[in-house]
C-alpha cells in the first residue's frame, strides 16, 4: 500500500489568509472589488477569486480609477499607492501583512530621521517583488536592494549601513550578508541590522526539510511566480532529489508514481490547503 501524504505545515501564511477573508467578506457585500496585482502568487487561487468577482488590476489601471474600492494584498504598497487613493476616491481595503506593516515603519523611520551620518539603507530582498518595492517607496526610492551576498561586497563600507531583510528571504543568506559587512565596514562609521525575516517562513524551512526527508517522492505544489514557493522547493530538493515543483494535478508525470512506497505533498506559503487536497485526490485515483 503506497502512503500518500499532504504536509500539515504548508499553505497559506497568515497574512495570505487575512488578504482573502478581506476579499472574500467584501465580495460577498459588493460583489465588485479590485485587487491592485495578483492577491497571492498562486494562479489557481486567482483564478478562484476571479470567478467570484475580483479584478486584478496593473498600477498604470490603478491610476485612471476613480469612486472604487481597490485591496492591497499582503504585499503592501508604497507611500504613492495611498496618495494616488486619495486624489481618486478610492476606497482602499488594506490587507497588507502586520509584519511587512512593522518593516514598512521601520524603514521609513530610518530615513526620516535627522542624523549627521551619510548611511545607506540596505534592503536584502527580490528586486521589482512587490513587498521589496513597498520597502524601497518608504525611502523615495533611495534604499540599495541587494539579492545576493555578491551584491552585498559592492557596498561602500565607508559610509554607515542600515541592512534590513524582504520578510520572506531566507535567514541563512541573510546572517552571511551580516557577517561578511562587520567583517568589511570601516571603523569609522556604524552598522545596524535588523533581522526583520517572517518567522512563519523562516520555520518552514526545517519542517519542510523534515518532511521532504521522509517520502521517496515530493510534489512541491506552488505558482511559477512564488519568491518563497522558490526558496522551499531548494530546500526540499537539497535534502531529496526526487522531488518535482508543480502548479496542478496535470503536471503529475505518471512515470514517477511507479515504485515510490511513500509520496508528499507540500507547498508554499502561496499556496492554497484546497490545491495540494486536489493533487492528493489526483495521485490516489492513479494509483
Amino acid at each position: 500500500m503506497i502512503k500518500v501524504e499532504i504536509d500539515e505545515g504548508s499553505g497559506f501564511c497568515f497574512g495570505v489568509v487575512t488578504a482573502i477573508n478581506k476579499a472574500e467578506e467584501e465580495l460577498a457585500k459588493d460583489g465588485t472589488l479590485y485587487c491592485l496585482g495578483d492577491i497571492v502568487h498562486n494562479s489557481r487561487e486567482v483564478e478562484r477569486l476571479k470567478e467570484m468577482g475580483l479584478i486584478t488590476i496593473n498600477h498604470d489601471e490603478f491610476n485612471h480609477l476613480h469612486d472604487v474600492k481597490v485591496l492591497l494584498r499582503a504585499h503592501g504598497e508604497p507611500p504613492e499607492t495611498y496618495d494616488i487613493a486619495r486624489r481618486n476616491n478610492i476606497e482602499i481595503i488594506d490587507a497588507t501583512c502586520p509584519v511587512v506593516l512593522r518593516l514598512q515603519k521601520k524603514i521609513k523611520q530610518e530615513y526620516t530621521q535627522e542624523s549627521n551620518e551619510d548611511k545607506q539603507i540596505v534592503i536584502y530582498g527580490k528586486n521589482g517583488h512587490a513587498e521589496v518595492l513597498g520597502l524601497v517607496g518608504q525611502t523615495t526610492g533611495k534604499a540599495i536592494v541587494i539579492e545576493k551576498l555578491e551584491e552585498a561586497k559592492k557596498l561602500d563600507f565607508s559610509k554607515s549601513i542600515r541592512l534590513y531583510s524582504q520578510t520572506t528571504k531566507s535567514l541563512e543568506e541573510f546572517q552571511k550578508i551580516v557577517e561578511y559587512i562587520k567583517e568589511h565596514i570601516s571603523p569609522n562609521v556604524t552598522f545596524e541590522y535588523y533581522d526583520t525575516i517572517c518567522r512563519q517562513v523562516a520555520n518552514r524551512i526545517p519542517n519542510i526539510r523534515k518532511f521532504a526527508a521522509s517520502h521517496d517522492l515530493i510534489f512541491f505544489v506552488s505558482g511559477k511566480k512564488s519568491s518563497n514557493g522558490k526558496i522551499l522547493f531548494h530546500e526540499c530538493q537539497s535534502v531529496n532529489p526526487n522531488s518535482h515543483f508543480i502548479d496542478s494535478a496535470e503536471e503529475i508525470d505518471n512515470n514517477l508514481l511507479m515504485g515510490a512506497a511513500s509520496i508528499g505533498i507540500c507547498g508554499a506559503t502561496s499556496t492554497p490547503k484546497w490545491l495540494m487536497e486536489e493533487i492528493f485526490k489526483a495521485i490516489k485515483s492513479r494509483l
